[in-house]
């Protein structure tokens, strides 16, 4: 499974933004996600949250803007706006993730934006996906020179069916120092492995006309010494 965001995460790790599958009419996605805990890419971002998704895609590109609004701590708050293109099993595109809302959104300026701007590419091969993320401008992480360190994630998703229910398993890492993800006492200082993964997702029949997908996962951070259990709801109209 595929997410503009956050299953890489859905990345997500799995998180549970729905990817648009680009047909030659225009689609259109409205979701959202109730999660117990923010988990992304071995991070652990926040509280509970909804997390919303809004996307349009046609012929091959998708353009979708991503939310994530904590039910606890204020200020747990992110706008992503992703652009992408899809070909057959290969997806590139351009993410915008802006955290923090008490911050000025239009503010772009290189020492003072609180965006931070990524591309990708990606690769399904059908038993496996493998795909990589790197910041190429804004808010980036710094290295262990203290210089912009063009933070770089690396991801395998395997998808597999087990008892009548969806899995993913997921491995990530980070090739190279930066304090952008989180590792041991805050960034790493070299190639770290960040993200281990397994989450099940399901369809719950409740009437015969409502389904309500549910999931639930287990993720380590080695790097970081960290282990989280999160489970999750997802609401289309």
């Amino acid at each position: 499974m595929t997410t503009f965001r956050k299953l890489s995460g859905l990345a997500m790790a799995l998180m549970a933004a729905t990817t648009l599958q680009a047909q030659d009419k225009v689609e259109t996605e409205i979701s959202a996600d109730i999660v117990s805990k923010y988990f992304w890419r071995g991070s652990d971002l926040g509280s509970a949250a909804v997390q919303p998704t809004l996307g349009v895609a046609y012929k091959g590109f998708s353009l979708s803007a991503w939310g994530s609004y904590g039910f606890v701590e204020k200020g747990e708050e992110e706008l992503d706006l992703t652009l992408q293109y899809n070909t057959g099993g290969l997806t590139v595109g351009v993410c915008d993730y802006f955290c923090g809302f008490d911050k000025r959104y239009f503010d772009y300026k290189a020492h003072s934006t609180s965006h931070v701007f990524e591309g990708f590419v990606k690769y399904d091969f059908g038993v496996l996906d493998a795909a990589v993320y790197t910041n190429f401008a804004g808010a980036d992480g710094v290295n262990n020179d203290g210089e912009r360190a063009y933070s770089t994630y690396l991801e395998l998703n395997a998808p597999f069916r087990l008892g009548g229910v969806e899995w993913t398993a997921t491995a990530g890492c980070v090739p190279f120092s930066t304090d952008y993800y989180a590792g041991y006492n805050g960034g790493v200082t070299g190639f770290a492995v960040t993200n281990l993964s397994l989450q099940a997702s399901k369809d719950l029949h409740i009437t015969d006309k409502f389904t309500l997908p549910v999931f639930a996962g287990l993720h380590f951070n080695p790097a970081a010494e960290r282990a989280y259990f999160t489970f999750g709801v997802t609401l289309r109209p």
